[in-house]
Parts: structure tokens; C-alpha cells; sequence
């Protein structure tokens, strides 16, 4: 996928925020479940704390204030149930629990600690191994001195927690950015699907199919008004196209009349005996310019009418190996005079769809201007192959070639390569430009390769139809 493409910006922003929010959302989580355990044993610390700070004003009043720690041994036994407790009156210490069963810490080892400022404090400690012992303090004023009574219990059930936690995490960030990823690639293709529709529509819209219309969402969003306002557009493209079109037929038609008169009347000078030879060189050049502009305005009448749609009035399917057989046939006529030799490998039955006489202007076009821009003694080569499903039609010629920056303009109108040599040739630079608007009409394409001093090549596609019955019957092609 595009990194650059708006598709995979969106999802990749959809996907890193539904990501991150899932990231934070477990670290606040993780933060308020430390909380609550931590703080759910600090008051069982703390309960615990305060009964034994009943415990010893108990034995207080009855003057066996250090008897105290039998009595928690008696009633909570730390050192089965793995708690910490320690009682201190000034400096002197006067019961510390004995180590757990399983020797996880040395109740003896636990620092002692500052006095507490308030009556009820709460620490962490750090102990080997990554573990932690939270401790409480409870400071209880008695006769003779405060008495501070510790008291601790391991952490390992809420490490246990915060673990399981961290690994749900761990485990569930990945499947989490999967489906954003995912969710999010549906929800945006979802949501530029009518932008697709849009960009194929837009793609297939073309000079000669201005009629047609973009694909509008009823969605009235920016989608929508996109849609109408492109339509529009269009619509205001094919006016200026329409006008543009009728301007250059009816210019075309109204110019043949007075072009072919004129020609008729230099031709009939010409023919007179009594001309002198000067003026009759002048009349002859001046037919001949005539007859250019005849040429000219036949090829812009004939563009017009295929931009109009005309070529599509007489369809029908034909063989066009055999069509371009006999035209490679007719045109070596044209060839012998400059001793070109043409050449022509065609497959049997490629078999198309279109304007038969148009088509075979196609190939009378192309293989005269390789003819044209072939030195003598030169060759030109014509194929008519079938090729994933199209009909290919090419002409190859070894004469001067092209340099890539004329390639992309030698199907545009009235260009010449070299201008000089084409009107001494009496072109008029329209002959290419009538073959893609055939080829265009026949939903087909043409395209140019040259290379300068060693030749051009002109490849037409078509789409391939089947041979008809009355073909494959007769094993032969139906021309």
C-alpha cells in the first residue's frame, strides 16, 4: 500500500489512536489497580495494627506490658501466617515476630526505621529477589512512653495481580492494533468506496464519452457536493467540446464545396492549350496547394465525424489479418517506387468489431508514413497477432525514427516531425491523428516507439471478438 496514499493515513492514524487509547487506557487501569490493592492491604495493616495496639494497653493496665508479644504469638502466630510484627517503646524493642516458615525474610533484618511524625504511617519495602514488604505503623501513647507497633505482610499476591495484568497487556496490545488495523482498513475502504467509484468513473471518461456523468453518493456530505460539482464541470467540458466539434464539421463541410470548385477550375486552366508555360508551373502549384487544403479539410471533416460517434453507424465483425493482407497488398504498389520492401506476417482469424472501412484507413494511414519516412531501398514490416485477448496490429519501419520528446506529440493535429520534408511530402500532419480517433472509436489504442536513426514501430489494440459461425464453418475467414 501507498505510505502516501489518504487510505493509509487514515487507517494507520485510526489504528495508532485506537492502539494508544487502548495503552493508556491499561496503564490507568494498571495505576488503579496498584492503588486499590495496595490500599486495600494498607487497611488490613492498619486493622491489624490497631488490634494489637488493644492488645498491649491491655497487658499495659495489667503491668505486663512485656508479656504483649506472647500474646500476639497466641493470637495472630505471624511467623505461620508469614506477617511481620515488632514492638518498640523508646529504643528498646520488646517483641519482633519470628521468621516465616518458609524463610522468605528475617523479620530481625527489617530496618528500624525513624519515628513516625503521625500516629499512623504506612511504607514499602524493597526485599531480595524483586519483592516487597509493606509496613505500617501505629504509634499508641501509654504511661511511661509511646509505644510504636509495627506491623508487615508480603506483597505477593498484589505483584501476583499486577503481573497477570501487565501480561494481559502484553498480550492483548497486539490483537487490539490487529483489529484496529483491520476494523479500520474496512471502515475506510467502506468509506472511499464512492471515491473509487468517482476516480473509475473520471478514468473512463474520455473526449468522445463527455455525455456521461461521475457517480453522485447521496450521502450530502463533501462527497456528495465533490460529485455535483465535478458533474458540472463536465457538463461545461462537453459544451465547449460540442461547440468546438461543430465549429470544426461545419467549417470542414462548408470548405469542401468552394475548395472543390477551385480545384475543378485550376484543373480546367491548367488543360488549356493556349496557356503559356510560366503560368501554367504557377496554376500547377497553386492545384497543388488546393489540392492540400482539400486534403486538410477532408481529414478535419473526417475527425469531426468520428469524434460525433459515425464510426459506429456500420459495425460488424470482420477479419482483420485478411483486411490488413490486402491492404499491405495495395500499398506495395506505393513501396516499389522507392524500393522499399513491405512485408506483411499476419495469424488467421483475429477477428474485430468495428467500421471495416475505417479500420482499413488505419492501416493505409500507418503504412504510409513508415513508407514516407523510410529511405529508399528501406523495409517495412506489418504483423496482425492476437495478444491476451486483444487484436495487435503493428507496422514497423527502419527508417529515421523519432527522439522521445516528438513521440508523445506525433498523434496531435497538424504536428509534423519535420515540417519542411512533410509538406514537401504533402502531408498535412492529420494522418496519425485520424488513426487514433478511429482506433479511440473502436474502444481500442494506438501507441508510438522509436528509436532515432534506427526506426519506429505503431502498435494498434483492439478487442478480439469470436469469428462468427458462418467463419468457423467455413474454416476460412468471412471477408
Amino acid at each position: 500500500m501507498n505510505r502516501r496514499s489518504l487510505k493509509f493515513q487514515l487507517v494507520a492514524w485510526y489504528a495508532g489512536l485506537v492502539t494508544g487509547c487502548f495503552l493508556l487506557l491499561g496503564m490507568a487501569a494498571y495505576m488503579a489497580l496498584d492503588g486499590y490493592l495496595v490500599g486495600a492491604l494498607k487497611q488490613t495493616q492498619f486493622r491489624r495494627g490497631r488490634q494489637i495496639a488493644q492488645l498491649v494497653l491491655a497487658e499495659q493496665k495489667k503491668g505486663k506490658l512485656p508479656d504483649a508479644g506472647l500474646e500476639v504469638e497466641e493470637w495472630y502466630a505471624p511467623g505461620q501466617n508469614d506477617r511481620f510484627v515488632r514492638i518498640r517503646r523508646g529504643g528498646e524493642t520488646l517483641y519482633v515476630s519470628k521468621p516465616p516458615a518458609n524463610n522468605e525474610f528475617d523479620p530481625a533484618n527489617v530496618p528500624l526505621g525513624e519515628w513516625p511524625a503521625r500516629p499512623e504511617t504506612a511504607q514499602r519495602m524493597p526485599l531480595a529477589g524483586g519483592r516487597e514488604l509493606l509496613i505500617t505503623r501505629h504509634t499508641v501513647e501509654m504511661p511511661g512512653g509511646a509505644v510504636l507497633i509495627e506491623t508487615g505482610a508480603l506483597m505477593d499476591n498484589v505483584q501476583r495481580t499486577l503481573r497477570q495484568w501487565l501480561v494481559f497487556l502484553a498480550a492483548g496490545l497486539p490483537v487490539v492494533a490487529l483489529l484496529a488495523v483491520a476494523g479500520g482498513y474496512f471502515l475506510v475502504k467502506r468509506a472511499l468506496t464512492p471515491v473509487d467509484q468517482i476516480a473509475a468513473s473520471a478514468e473512463r471518461i474520455g473526449s468522445h464519452n463527455l455525455s456521461e456523468r461521475l457517480p453522485v453518493a447521496a450521502t450530502g456530505d463533501e462527497l456528495e457536493r465533490l460529485s455535483v460539482a465535478l458533474n458540472h464541470m463536465i457538463e461545461r467540458l462537453d459544451a465547449a467540446f460540442q461547440y468546438s466539434r461543430r465549429f470544426v464539421a461545419d467549417a470542414s463541410h462548408e470548405l469542401r464545396t468552394p475548395l472543390t470548385v477551385l480545384r475543378g477550375e485550376l484543373e480546367g486552366l491548367v488543360e488549356e492549350p493556349q496557356l503559356r508555360e510560366e503560368w501554367r508551373e504557377r496554376l500547377g502549384s497553386a492545384l497543388e496547394e488546393v489540392e492540400r487544403l482539400v486534403n486538410i479539410v477532408e481529414g478535419l471533416f473526417a475527425i469531426s465525424r468520428l469524434d460525433a460517434g459515425e464510426a459506429q453507424a456500420e459495425w460488424v465483425k470482420f477479419d482483420l489479418a485478411s483486411l490488413a493482407v490486402a491492404t499491405a497488398d495495395q500499398m506495395s504498389l506505393l513501396a516499389e517506387d522507392k524500393r522499399i520492401t513491405v512485408s506483411c506476417a499476419a495469424a488467421a482469424d483475429v477477428w474485430v468489431e468495428g467500421d471495416r472501412s475505417r479500420m482499413k484507413q488505419v492501416v493505409v494511414n500507418l503504412l504510409d508514413n513508415a513508407i514516407k519516412y523510410t529511405a529508399e531501398g528501406g523495409s517495412v514490416g506489418l504483423t496482425v497477432s492476437p495478444r491476451g485477448g486483444k487484436a495487435v496490429l503493428e507496422v514497423a519501419d527502419n527508417g529515421i525514427g523519432m527522439t522521445p520528446e516528438v513521440l508523445p506529440r506525433v498523434f496531435e493535429r497538424f504536428f509534423r516531425v519535420d515540417p519542411a520534408r512533410s509538406r514537401a511530402m504533402g502531408g498535412a500532419g492529420l494522418g496519425l491523428s485520424i488513426v487514433k480517433s478511429i482506433c479511440g472509436a473502436h474502444q481500442g489504442r494506438v501507441e508510438a516507439l522509436s528509436t532515432p536513426g534506427q526506426g519506429s514501430v505503431f502498435r494498434v489494440e483492439l478487442p478480439l471478438v469470436p469469428a462468427p459461425t458462418t467463419a468457423k464453418s467455413n474454416g476460412r475467414p468471412n471477408i
